[in-house]
């Protein structure tokens, strides 16, 4: 057994997985073996779902089956719609409130109790979760501002159905379709903080709902779900100081600030899925007459990418994107979730498959042969 340290598991493998992969020096991300690039283009989020929980895209018919079994369990309880009434009236940080709502679904679900070797049943329980993850956000949002949340559609995709419980209002094709690929696009990543929290979760034989509860908790610092939220309020700063978008963050840097939304532990090049982003958010700022923010972003890249040799990561482009679609800043990092519960259920699943428990070690550097004094005595 190795004694080599290896602080925050830097480079260190411990499972194996056919789920997603990830190349950092040429930027490349694959789900079972299909490009992001692909996916983001032609693959829904439910087809998404389906090719990380059964191994492969589905047909037309297995698509319509999933869209329909996914669509029906959409609705909240009663009960859970009560603990988001009160969590939002106690003005609860999002992520925190997330955690606390997905956490309350494990109560009026029948299959709960079920064996975490029952793959039926986990496979309810994890459309159970996708769906209502998605409506208890748009209801938390709703309810924050003194408004009551909107009943899910079943004819509506999941990306259309959360933007229509968000704003009580259809929306339409490119913006639904634009929400869509987001949510491909941070369906999976790796062995990332929250996913692997999730495994860690699920590996000591804790259900489904403990797992996807862990990985929320996970989600929530701020250096792993927070980063979308800080390249808007950054940019919001920038056009609210009316300075040059460079000369900010010439003055950023030399006062030791970071500027969000650059950098990856894992990508040694740009993030593809800031490439794909990019893109997006130049499309749909230009449709929306706010092409400012990423025009802005772009100069910040631009100057980063030359001056520092970093290049930015999906976070980047992907603020800019949900400001112009109208979601609320503090949003952000719980719609992160809202994609993301996807992938972790997919890493649960497998992570039971052939289960072992993960119990890493740390190396001891405290004192030795301390002689315990009597309490009397101290």
């Amino acid at each position: 057994m190795s004694d080599e340290l290896k602080r925050g598991l830097e480079g260190v493998l411990v499972s194996e997985s056919d789920l997603s992969y990830i190349d950092g020096d040429v930027g490349k991300l694959v789900y079972r073996g299909y490009a992001i690039e692909d996916l983001a283009r032609d693959a829904s989020y439910e087809e998404t779902l389906y090719l990380l929980w059964h191994d492969e895209l589905p047909n037309r018919a297995q698509l319509a089956a999933f869209s329909e079994a996914m669509a029906a369990e959409r609705s909240l309880d009663d009960g859970v719609l009560s603990v988001i009434r009160e969590i939002a009236a106690a003005d609860e940080e999002p992520m925190a409130a997330i955690r606390t709502i997905v956490s309350s679904f494990s109560a009026y679900d029948d299959d709960a109790d079920a064996s975490t070797d029952d793959h039926d049943a986990n496979i309810h329980k994890a459309r159970r979760i996708t769906a209502k993850t998605a409506t208890a956000v748009a209801a938390y949002n709703r309810l924050r501002n003194g408004e009551e949340p909107v009943e899910p559609r079943k004819d509506l995709s999941h990306a259309a159905n959360f933007l229509y419980m968000l704003n009580d209002e259809e929306p339409d094709d490119v913006l639904a379709d634009t929400f869509d690929m987001a949510l491909v696009l941070h369906a999976d990543h790796g062995l990332n903080a929250s996913t692997f929290s999730a495994m860690v979760t699920a590996s000591t034989l804790a259900d489904l709902h403990a797992s996807v509860t862990a990985a929320i908790g996970t989600l929530s610092g701020s250096l792993h779900g927070g980063a979308n939220a800080n390249v808007m309020r950054m940019l919001k700063e920038i056009d609210d100081s009316e300075m040059d978008p460079i000369d900010w963050v010439k003055d950023a840097l030399d006062s030791g600030r970071r500027v969000a939304g650059f950098g990856h532990r894992v990508y040694n090049v740009k993030d593809p899925r800031a490439n794909i982003l990019g893109e997006k958010s130049e499309a749909l700022g230009k449709a929306a007459g706010q092409t400012k923010w990423y025009e802005m972003s772009v100069e910040i890249e631009d100057y980063i990418i030359d001056e520092k040799g970093i290049a930015p990561n999906v976070d980047f482009y992907s603020a800019s994107m949900y400001y112009v679609m109208g979601i609320p800043i503090d949003l952000y990092t719980p719609i992160f979730a809202v994609s993301r519960v996807g992938g972790w259920i997919a890493h649960v699943l497998e992570q039971w498959e052939d289960n072992r428990l993960i119990r890493p070690r740390a190396r001891y550097t405290g004192p030795m042969d301390a002689e315990f004094v009597p309490l009397d005595d101290r």
